[in-house]
């Protein structure tokens, strides 16, 4: 496929937003959805950080037994571990807190004392209402970037934990780069079996939701995970799989977040278009803010909704880089997109599993933000 047939071809039919056939119960969802009342679980997310559940994190569920006896065209692979035992002991250090203790008491002190407190009351309840909005068709948010090392699949399993923790239809997080991404480590997996290429061809219309999870990674909260590949280097995904895999799971799950390749992969191209809304996340330096305003000229020339559902996303790597940041908002907002900014947290800088309860509470504050942000954009297009 090419670039152009990518973007305004026989993709945007397939992969656009609109009713989808075949969706059974409340809200087009397997079963029925849960009331749910804005801010239930705001208390949690963005004071304190909350407490996943007790469950199982990241391990393979196997396959119905009923499916075990109808051969598939790919033969079940074996599990393998994200992190192999030879180096998870050096590499998973002891997570720290986002924050300096220090730090952490001087803010208590000061939200105890601000005279604004019931604003950002009111500031985090709208969040929480804009995430909790229900959906007649699962939502697509494409994450990518310029570049690597600009915390795309940070930025992806933030997004995708603040859903499952708000919504009550499940979430899946969908890895389209197979290039040794990082996005099962940063959820905290243990194994993976299925990709995404082997699952394209094995989810078939007749499964249900317990059918299908059964080929996937559980996460806590109603959510799933499907890497992209197997830790193996040189595993290609090609648009054609990666529209199959997108057209066979999308009406299973309320969200969808891809973690797509850096732009400009065909993969990546093809999810930005087909997607009801994108996160282009860049490091808040002045070569990655260039980058960044040169693509979004570059996305001005593509159908419309694509610019206009996008939310950029600037990471600080490391603090106190010196940036006007509202000045390169102001910059790049000109340009058509919403802008967002991810601060310093030593938690996700240390790399290894994004633990909510050890982030700091302005980068809380601002993963239910972005999250909000694109989900409302992708809203818009029906």
């Amino acid at each position: 496929m090419s670039g152009g047939d990518g973007w305004q071809g026989e993709v945007l039919r397939d992969l656009g937003a609109g009713p989808q056939q075949g969706m059974k119960g409340t809200g087009g969802y397997p079963y029925p959805r849960q009331e749910q009342q804005a801010g239930h679980q705001v208390g949690q997310w963005h004071q304190a950080g909350y407490q996943q559940e007790h469950r199982p994190q990241g391990q393979y569920q196997p396959a119905p037994a009923e499916y075990a006896l109808n051969p598939h065209p790919t033969a079940a692979p074996q599990s393998q571990p994200v992190v192999g035992e030879a180096v998870a002991s050096a590499a998973l250090r002891k997570p720290q807190h986002g924050e300096s203790f220090s730090a952490r008491a001087v803010q208590t002190v000061r939200r105890t004392l601000s005279s604004s407190a019931s604003r950002e009351v009111a500031e985090v309840t709208r969040t929480a209402a804009v995430l909790q909005q229900p959906v007649t068709t699962g939502r697509q948010i494409a994450v990518t970037s310029i570049r690597g090392g600009s915390g795309k699949s940070t930025v992806a399993a933030l997004l995708g934990t603040a859903y499952a923790h708000y919504r009550q239809d499940p979430v899946l997080f969908m890895e389209a780069d197979p290039a040794l991404g990082s996005l099962p480590l940063r959820l905290g997996a243990q194994t993976r079996r299925w990709i995404t290429n082997e699952i394209a061809d094995i989810v078939k219309p007749d499964m249900s939701l317990l059918d299908v999870t059964g080929y996937l990674v559980q996460l806590p909260n109603n959510a799933w995970l499907l890497p992209a590949s197997k830790g193996e280097i040189g595993v290609m995904l090609d648009s054609g799989a990666y529209e199959r895999a997108v057209v066979a799971l999308r009406r299973y799950f309320g969200v969808m977040v891809v973690d797509c390749e850096t732009l400009p992969a065909e993969v990546a191209r093809v999810a930005l278009a087909a997607s009801h809304g994108r996160v282009l996340t860049a490091p808040a330096t002045p070569e990655g803010v260039t980058s960044t305003y040169s693509v979004l000229q570059w996305m001005q020339k593509l159908p419309r909704h694509v610019i206009a559902g996008t939310v950029v996303v600037l990471t600080e790597l490391v603090p106190h880089q010196g940036l006007d940041l509202d000045q390169v908002a102001r910059q790049l907002t000109s340009a058509g997109v919403s802008v967002q900014v991810l601060p310093y947290d030593r938690h996700l800088a240390a790399g290894g599993p994004v633990r909510t309860e050890f982030l700091a509470a302005p980068t809380r504050e601002a993963a239910a933000r972005i999250a909000a942000d694109v989900f409302q954009l992708s809203q818009k297009r029906h």
